[in-house]
């Protein structure tokens, strides 16, 4: 089995390098969009995960939602959300995330979730009330999950499928081997499948994954990956560097250079994705709402070229 490491003093923590850097979150903006959250009784990912870009990203008053309460039931190692028992579902939760977004006028809005592998569906007809509440009050705002791999959740996939998202995301988040380490709940081909599986009960549906780099990978083991994914039929990859959330989490082993990240986003337009992104501060909604317009055209030019050669 693979281990990863967290510090000590024969590992001391990595100084970050320059392209690693953000500013502390200072607008007008984001403090409107944190009473947003707070008045709504509402959770997002970009403050439980401590996310880099949250000061630009609500600036622009784009968040992420995160449903189904802040505590999770699985304990990966790269993650900063809680874990522990969660509480009961909030029967008005869809309500409010309609709400926000309506206040919030967004174009684009990711919804996410914590693992609740307490629920007899993982928590699948939530998310599908929250997409059907958020069509009913922003008809014109396209929707995008981010949604855990409702392992051992018979027919939960199909219920999110069914309320139709834009874009269904699932992260792989590692290489295969880190699995263990990283991500000892959840299984790579498991996660593999749930994606193909999308496309194959909606195929216009656009699919989306990413992992961290960072974590001990090396090139061909993320280069095979992409492989795979192109295999499920995904259309869209993100890749991003991993940043250590506290001294308990998995070590950052390294940090990938722009260079390596603008190399791996060549291959992967080589491979066939209709869009990637890889830069070091690339995360899953990061750009989300101006990728999903880039990959709806990329789809229109490629049904266009294949209408071409007959």
């Amino acid at each position: 089995m693979t281990t990863v490491d967290t510090h000590s003093a024969e590992k001391p923590v990595q100084r970050k390098p320059d392209w690693i850097r953000v500013k502390a979150p200072t607008s007008k903006e984001y403090a409107e969009t944190r009473a947003l959250m707070r008045s709504k009784s509402l959770h997002t990912v970009c403050e439980e995960a401590a996310c880099p870009n949250i000061g630009e990203c609500w600036k622009r008053k784009h968040a992420t939602m995160m449903i189904m309460g802040e505590i999770c039931t699985r304990a990966c190692r790269f993650c900063n959300v809680k874990t522990g028992k969660p509480n009961l579902l909030d029967p008005r939760e869809p309500e409010n995330v309609a709400e926000a977004v309506a206040n919030m006028g967004l174009n684009h809005v990711v919804i996410t979730s914590v693992d609740r592998d307490d629920l007899d569906d993982g928590g699948a007809a939530h998310f599908a009330k929250v997409i059907r509440a958020v069509r009913a009050a922003s008809p014109n705002t396209t929707i995008e999950v981010l949604t855990p791999d409702f392992r051992h959740k018979d027919g939960a996939l199909q219920v999110v499928v069914e309320a139709r998202p834009d874009v269904y995301n699932h992260n792989l988040e590692t290489v295969p081997r880190l699995y263990n380490a990283i991500r000892p709940g959840a299984r790579y081909f498991g996660s593999l499948q749930l994606l193909a599986k999308v496309k194959e009960l909606d195929p216009t549906i656009f699919t989306k994954s990413g992992i961290m780099v960072g974590l001990g990978e090396d090139r061909q083991e993320v280069l095979n990956l992409m492989d795979d994914l192109r295999a499920a039929d995904v259309d869209f990859m993100t890749i991003g560097q991993y940043l250590q959330p506290t001294p308990k989490h998995a070590t950052v082993e390294r940090y990938v250079t722009p260079d390596e990240f603008a190399d791996y986003a060549t291959m992967g337009r080589a491979k066939g994705f209709l869009l990637i992104s890889s830069t070091p501060l690339t995360r899953s909604s990061y750009h989300a709402d101006r990728d999903f317009a880039t990959l709806r055209e990329n789809r229109r030019k490629q049904l266009e070229e294949k209408a071409a050669q007959g």
